[in-house]
């Protein structure tokens, strides 16, 4: 017969402590087993009735329940709204990396396109942030249809998509009088892959074709649709209507891919002005936004003084960048957040003011 662990401290003390401190406020709290380290980060739009919550699941079936039999002590931090508890939480998160926090408290319904690092990059779809030096297009809503367009893509431009940890040999670096080395797939045998495992293209060739990928991803190029218009174009004049229709979907697929890819940057560039926040109690604050990104925040401005110095906070943090190209991976939690905010309270954004509008001192800071 299984034995239910105890608990790690006296449970009713931390509710008499709940009960008496904690505020029906905006707030994260944080969860300390008994040697102080931090095993579970939340968040609460009412936080006195969000911990209270705990104390009533069952252990072992619920997880709040398991969090709390694992607790000795709880923290917390006021909050002045429920979006500054969101952008806490994540923070806190980042810092402790909790272990019960195992997936960033972050639904993984949409995908990203990850290039990887070291010698011939691969591009490959995931739904979760790569290691440090990844670089990430996205978000894509369609996990499915975005591997079906990387694939075409992969395969135009004859790049790998085996595993990262495959030996790659540059036809510079074999034989010079040998013959070629042998491919570790048939994706090499059916002209998809230029095979850098297997010294069958230079290295400059295959960042070449890297770099036409990039671009396509980045929308300063259609070279990779233009191909396929042409092979479809072709198979339709010798009357390869079979082949013709598969040159059609790889086409379908790519186009898709591209205009998800415009639509995902425009979503992200979209979200660039000063957002004003209003707190639980008054203390709202302005948050200044660029690229889904928070760049620094302070109290909401009121007097002549304040806002002045808050202009000055402006244009420290709006100074010109390259236009937007791939998403640093320590950004993408964040970029999640902000889309989500906005997407689920469009009327945040009637409290959204252009940054051009704060520097030439025109702007209309919303109370509501």
């Amino acid at each position: 017969m299984a034995t239910l662990a105890l608990p790690l401290t006296d449970l009713s003390h931390l509710r008499r402590r709940v009960d008496a401190l904690a505020e029906n406020r905006p707030a994260v709290y944080r969860m300390l087993d008994p040697y102080g380290r931090v095993i579970y980060v939340g968040k609460a739009k009412r936080l006195r009735n969000r911990l209270l919550s705990y104390f009533r699941a069952s252990y072992p079936e619920d997880k709040a329940a398991r969090i709390l039999n694992a607790t000795a002590e709880i923290e917390w931090d006021n909050a002045p709204s429920e979006f500054a508890a969101l952008l806490n939480e994540l923070r806190q998160i980042r810092r402790f990396k909790p272990v019960f926090n195992v997936r960033m408290n972050r639904s993984r319904r949409v995908g990203f396109i990850k290039i990887s690092t070291g010698v011939a990059p691969k591009i490959y779809v995931g739904t979760s942030p790569g290691p440090d030096g990844t670089q990430h297009y996205g978000p894509f809503t369609s996990v499915g249809r975005l591997r079906q367009g990387v694939r075409v893509l992969n395969d135009l431009m004859g790049l790998r998509d085996c595993s990262l940890k495959m030996p790659i040999v540059f036809q510079e670096q074999g034989d010079l009088f040998g013959s070629a080395g042998q491919a570790a797939c048939l994706r090499h045998d059916f002209g998809q892959c230029t095979a850098p495992c297997g010294g069958f293209v230079t290295e400059k060739s295959y960042n070449s074709r890297l770099k036409t990928a990039v671009a396509f991803l980045e929308a300063q190029t259609i070279e990779p649709l233009n191909h396929v218009v042409e092979r479809m174009a072709a198979a339709s004049e010798s009357n390869e209507f079979e082949l013709a229709a598969r040159w059609r979907d790889r086409f379908d697929r790519l186009e898709w891919l591209l205009s998800s890819a415009v639509r995902s940057r425009a979503a992200i560039a979209s979200l660039s002005f000063v957002y004003t926040d209003p707190g639980t109690y008054g203390d709202d604050r302005a948050y200044i936004i660029r690229n889904a990104t928070v760049r620094a925040s302070a109290p909401a401005p009121h007097s002549p003084i304040e806002r002045e110095a808050f202009r000055a906070l402006v244009s420290q943090n709006i100074a010109a960048e390259p236009l937007l190209g791939s998403i640093p991976s320590e950004s993408i939690d964040e970029m999640m957040l902000l889309l989500m905010w906005f997407r689920r309270h469009p009327s945040a954004l009637n409290r959204t003011v252009p940054f051009d509008a704060w520097l030439d001192g025109q702007h209309a800071m919303s109370n509501h």
